[in-house]
């Protein structure tokens, strides 16, 4: 699990460069595609601009030469071509008289036999294509000349005295072909420079990046190992997202280490308070297995003390899976409560529990949207709680209904006891705490009462908090509820003259 921890930032710092690379020779091929196709398409018209002056001119010299048949204006052709000799960086120039042509580059309309170096099959081949070339093409054309290659061609008709000639002029595409593949050698060099400056980079924000992973990896992997205590040196990252994220991992860390103690606390408390019952059941059980033949009286002596104990074990028991169902959904099933008839009947229910000065404040006319069963439970607890603390048989156990605010109500339970001492009246509310010597066992408390209430409050969105009477003596512990509505005066007056 600790090695699979170490790979993950890794992983991503990989993964973070893997992608920036992908991403940059994706967009890096998209722009060189349309650059060389571009540079190729601005050239090849740059080209035709070039031929159209070019065949402009020839035509122009032809038409002012007044020739009047094919000879005159052959030999005017001529005399042109001999101004502009053919270079492999000029201009290839022809005038298509039939099927003959006049040309600057006489050699590629074709021989009868085969040049030095050449097979009969290359002469055979040239010839074929200057045939070709010899066939009129008006405007623009792409041509395979041989000894020179691909040639960008314009051809235009000519009248000249009674004949019609063709005027060609021609340019070999070599140099769009040389002009692209410099641009591209170009491309791939800047684009490798920038590709291996990208990586570089990318890297190294991937290890920026992943270094608050990698420390939250190793804060998991300690804490995972059994450590509660270490935790993510928020400093480190700033104020940006990541030490946000450092922040909540700590606040996690610290919930799980709460979390933790007080569940080992309270493993250890829930042990020692059913240990002792367990304990007094067995010691009376072998005090009565050690008597040869035990007394009625001890039997039934014996038969109450177990009684109780077991009777303590399954209240404890039954608290403590109530308070483990108050982490589910379902714990409250709330509905409307009208508070008069509820409270007047759940306090004279509890009249008659003790013996005890029972008062019961105004309440309300109004209702409150709960379960009624587990706030009757979470009012029956408060008043326990404060029977135990009070002396028969006028001690005072006082109910108080108040509205707070708009929605809520306070249900505030009062006596006059030794009262909660102030570092105490938060921790009251743990689990299996006690605040004093008044709260033990032979009482039947576990610690668990008030546990009860707060997780009753807290599942109804409410609160509940321990503070004294306003006369300054005794307890005081309220249980503050939302979902409270006023009765609505349904009377209506009564219309003159009925």
């Amino acid at each position: 699990m600790r090695g699979t921890r170490r790979l993950v930032p890794a992983s991503l710092r990989w993964r973070l460069t893997v992608w920036v690379a992908a991403l940059l020779l994706i967009s890096a091929a998209a722009v060189f595609v349309v650059i060389y196709a571009d540079t190729g398409s601005e050239l090849r018209h740059q080209i035709d601009r070039d031929l159209a002056g070019d065949t402009g001119q020839l035509a122009e010299a032809l038409r002012a030469s007044r020739a009047r048949n094919a000879r005159q204006i052959s030999h005017v052709a001529t005399r042109y071509m001999r101004g502009q000799p053919y270079t492999a960086n000029s201009t290839l120039l022809f005038v298509l008289l039939g099927r003959r042509a006049v040309s600057n580059h006489q050699e590629v309309f074709g021989t009868r036999s085969p040049e030095e170096g050449e097979s009969l099959a290359q002469q055979t081949e040239e010839n074929q294509a200057a045939h070709e070339l010899i066939s009129p093409k008006p405007g623009y054309s792409t041509a395979h000349v041989p000894d020179v290659g691909d040639v960008r061609l314009h051809e235009r008709p000519l009248k000249v005295a009674d004949m019609t000639v063709v005027v060609a002029a021609g340019q070999p595409l070599a140099s769009v072909e040389h002009a692209q593949h410099g641009l591209a050698g170009a491309f791939l060099l800047a684009g490798a420079l920038v590709l291996v400056i990208a990586l570089g980079a990318s890297y190294v924000a991937g290890m920026r990046v992943s270094a608050p992973l990698r420390r939250m990896a190793q804060v998991a992997a300690r804490v995972d190992a059994g450590e509660l205590t270490p935790r993510m040196d928020t400093r480190r990252d700033g104020r940006g997202e990541l030490a946000v994220l450092a922040e909540s991992f700590n606040h996690m860390l610290d919930r799980l280490a709460h979390a933790f103690t007080r569940q080992r606390e309270f493993v250890a408390d829930a042990s020692h308070e059913l240990r002792t019952p367990l304990t007094v059941i067995r010691g009376q059980i072998e005090v009565l297995a050690a008597q040869h033949e035990p007394t009625a009286t001890e039997i039934r002596r014996v038969e109450q003390v177990v009684t109780a104990e077991v009777g303590r074990l399954g209240r404890l028991v039954e608290d403590l899976l109530l308070l483990a169902q108050a982490e589910q959904q379902d714990f409250v099933r709330p509905q409307t409560i009208l508070l008069q008839p509820f409270l007047s009947e759940l306090w004279h229910g509890l009249e008659l529990t003790a013996e005890r000065r029972f008062e019961l404040g105004p309440v309300p006319d109004g209702s409150v949207h709960g379960d009624p069963d587990r706030l009757a439970q979470a009012l029956r607890n408060l008043a326990r709680n404060a029977i135990e603390h009070t002396a028969a048989p006028d001690g005072l156990v006082r109910l108080e209904v108040g509205r707070v605010g708009q929605e809520r109500i306070r249900f505030a339970v009062l006596d006059d006891g030794p009262g909660i001492p102030p570092d105490e009246r938060t921790r009251i509310f743990e689990r299996l705490h006690r605040t004093d010597a008044a709260r033990n066992r032979n009482s039947g408390g576990a610690g668990l009462g008030l546990a009860i209430v707060r997780a009753i409050a807290e599942a109804h969105g409410g609160i509940v908090r321990a503070g004294e009477p306003a006369w300054g003596k005794g307890a005081m512990v309220e249980l503050v509820l939302p979902g409270y509505e006023p009765a609505i005066d349904t009377a209506a007056p009564t219309p003159l003259g009925s």
